[in-house]
């Protein structure tokens, strides 16, 4: 007997992030950092905490886990393993170790399809070079499944979401429109090109971001997810003080995605994340929040280059097979924090 997991849950991937606003109540305004050695904490919502080790190194620390976004129990594990080290990647890191986190109501499905979401961690850990070295379950009432994971990086690679400068170039390094199309899957819409193109960049490493890291150009980096497209732009904007623009038409995008907005299709934690951050967005084009926040499950680095480096930049990402072109550029501090044009 087939387990198509999304049946078994209320969300599907990122797009079961709490939303920004209710994080922010939820989180409190006193993120005073007490540890001089604790470089990054919750202060600019970064992606990863990193501790300072004192001797040019420093750990980095983050977890990710989330509710099935596809039915294969082989490739849920695959897009959850690939999601959680990114946030190792984001900050310029290289990951060292991985423990798993697993939610599995044992007396709905088998523990035969747990192993298998297992093996699929299991399968992208080795990819990444790294041991799924344990990790600890539950029994709950829906799927869950995540990882914890350990990386290292030298501090003067360190990259976080604050210090991007206004000029810089804003690349995207993978397409959007993963909530979209994993909310046309739940309703029976999708195309079956779609399916595999999203399935090819939500397994996709972000390992692009430890080479990333050796580019003084590189002002700021971090991973979009479930906060969609703008509201991780935001965060990288309210860090470093900046707004943004960006060029709706140069933003990569997956296959037939207005075909699937046509028919309804986007899934709730975009009506959420745009009423967290709409206020903060100029927008002419109504119908384009739909993609710019929608909550992408591993999805690109977004990464805030000076403008003279952009040439080493380019070239540096096509070594690993990236062609990528600009979508916007850092500014000044305005009264919107991000402008769509």
């Amino acid at each position: 007997m087939d387990y198509k997991l999304t049946k078994y849950s209320h969300g599907a991937g990122c797009g079961c992030k709490i939303a920004p606003q209710v994080l922010d109540d939820i989180l409190g305004q006193n993120r005073e950092n007490l540890f001089p050695d604790l470089l990054v904490g919750n202060q600019d919502k970064d992606d990863a905490a990193v501790f300072d080790l004192g001797d040019g190194t420093a750990v980095i620390s983050t977890t990710d886990f989330f509710m099935p976004i596809v039915d294969d129990p082989y490739n849920f594990g695959r897009i959850a393993a690939v999601n959680a080290i990114s946030d190792i990647y984001a900050m310029g890191g290289n990951p060292m170790m991985a423990i798993a986190i697993l939610g599995w109501p044992i007396n709905e499905i088998p523990t035969a399809v747990a192993h298998q979401v297992i093996e699929g961690a299991r399968f992208v850990c080795k990819q990444a070079h790294i041991p799924l070295a344990g990790g600890h379950s539950i029994d709950s009432i829906e799927p869950i499944f995540g990882l914890a994971v350990t990386g290292k990086v030298a501090v003067k690679n360190l990259k976080k979401n604050k210090g991007a400068r206004p000029g810089d170039v804003l690349f995207l390094t993978k397409p959007l429109g993963v909530g979209i199309i994993t909310t046309a899957l739940k309703k029976n819409l999708l195309i079956e090109e779609g399916a595999k193109l999203a399935l090819a960049s939500m397994t996709q490493l972000n390992d692009v971001g430890t080479l990333l890291a050796t580019l003084k150009g590189v002002h700021a980096m971090t991973d979009v997810t479930g906060f969609g497209l703008l509201g991780h732009l935001i965060e990288m904007c309210e860090a470093s003080e900046t707004s943004a623009e960006i060029n709706f038409e140069a933003i990569p995008q997956l296959p037939y995605l207005q075909s699937y907005l046509d028919q309804g299709s986007y899934p709730g934690g975009t009506t959420r994340n745009w009423e967290s951050y709409g206020e903060k967005v100029d927008l002419k084009n109504k119908n384009h929040r739909l993609i710019l926040a929608d909550p992408q499950t591993s999805g690109g680095l977004l990464v805030a280059v000076a403008p003279e480096s952009t040439i080493d930049f380019l070239k540096l990402v096509k070594t690993v097979g990236l062609e990528l072109a600009a979508i916007g550029n850092m500014q000044q501090g305005k009264s919107k924090r991000v402008y769509v044009k």
